[in-house]
């Protein structure tokens, strides 16, 4: 039996070839019983194909893997007993209600009698569905959709769940509910394997893998992801000082904050400059001794820098440091070639 120390899946070399190309590249992962692991990285990364090779609903090309301690390719099917899959499209029956669509996946993993009971009555007040058991799933609001799908994923109690992409689409207000959700389970012993596209989501998984290319190519605790930037960051507002008429009309909005970061990325110091909304966010080796320099160079365009605070990084910023490096390293081998 697996404790908290042990791995409930893992991986070795795994990969996925469609034709010529590689969806997934030797993956090397190892996702331990009780923890929640989330998958990000742009799209075509390779999230989806991971999770459905580890679901048993493609085969691999290459490579291996165990989950609950069994082996991919020689146990598929016991593995599936096993788990919990949610896909990112809509997969319940749209004619059926909330209840039928529960009682339908009941059948379908043999849970019957008064645990099918027991089981659909906990999950609807955990879904908090309890009060829209007649209503058709077809007629439900995205988030209830999703707790829906979840609910049905959870019927036969699965030791670890798949969830990919489940937030997409969904309002903030259900995206929070849906994850307080996730997170009871998560105290409660399930081991969960989650991709998202949103990082404030990626900062509540206990370990986060970066998926570029079809490779896994960082993974850490969300701290330790974030400790890869380099520099100190700081984040101020570009505004324009006061200017003649015609200047003025040509530098606002989008064209103010081109003209700042393109002054600001050939500062001594500048480690990396991106751009939030109307907020720059910027990374250098020292701010104390940039920043006269930097408002410096901004005042030849007539740019001042207001709000002008220090902040810890995100995981979106280290997310959007760590990819736009591979991209350049991607165009300079091309380059070379």
């Amino acid at each position: 039996m697996n404790n908290g120390n042990e791995a409930i899946i893992k991986t070795d070399k795994l990969s996925k070839r469609f034709g010529q190309t590689v969806a997934v590249d030797h993956l090397d992962l190892e996702i331990k019983k009780g923890a929640i692991f989330g998958l990000v990285g742009p799209d075509g990364a390779g999230k989806t194909t991971t999770m459905r090779m580890l679901a048993s609903i493609m085969n691999p090309t290459s490579g291996n893997a165990t989950v609950a301690g069994f082996d991919l390719r020689q146990q598929s099917e016991p593995i599936k007993e096993h788990i919990g899959y949610m896909a990112q499209q809509f997969a319940l029956y749209r004619d059926l209600t909330v209840l039928e669509n529960i009682t339908f996946f009941a059948d379908v993993f043999g849970v019957r009698g008064k645990v099918r009971q027991m089981r659909t009555e906990k999950l609807l007040e955990f879904a908090r569905l309890t009060e829209f058991t007649g209503r058709k799933a077809g007629q439900l609001s995205g988030g209830m959709k999703k707790k829906l799908g979840l609910a049905c994923a959870l019927i036969h109690e699965p030791d670890i769940l798949y969830l990919d992409e489940p937030t997409t689409g969904v309002d903030p207000v259900s995206r929070r509910e849906f994850w307080d959700i996730l997170a009871n389970l998560h105290v409660e012993g399930t081991s969960i394997l989650v991709s998202t596209p949103y990082m404030d989501e990626a900062e509540r998984c206990s370990r986060v893998g970066l998926m570029y290319e079809g490779r896994l190519v960082e993974q850490g605790t969300p701290n330790q992801i974030k400790s890869l930037i380099q520099g100190e960051l700081v984040e101020f507002r570009p505004v324009l000082s006061q200017t003649d008429g015609a200047e003025s009309n040509q530098l606002h909005g989008v064209g103010l904050l081109r003209k700042a970061n393109q002054l600001l990325s050939q500062q001594e110091g500048v480690l990396e400059v991106q751009t939030y909304g109307d907020l720059v966010h910027l990374f250098v080796d020292n701010i104390v001794q940039r920043r006269p320099q930097l408002e410096t160079a901004l005042a030849t365009a007539q740019i001042t820098m207001t709000g002008f605070r220090q902040t810890m990084p995100r995981m979106e910023e280290a997310f959007i440091s760590l990819i736009g490096k591979m991209e350049a390293e991607k165009s300079e081998e091309v380059g070379n070639k």
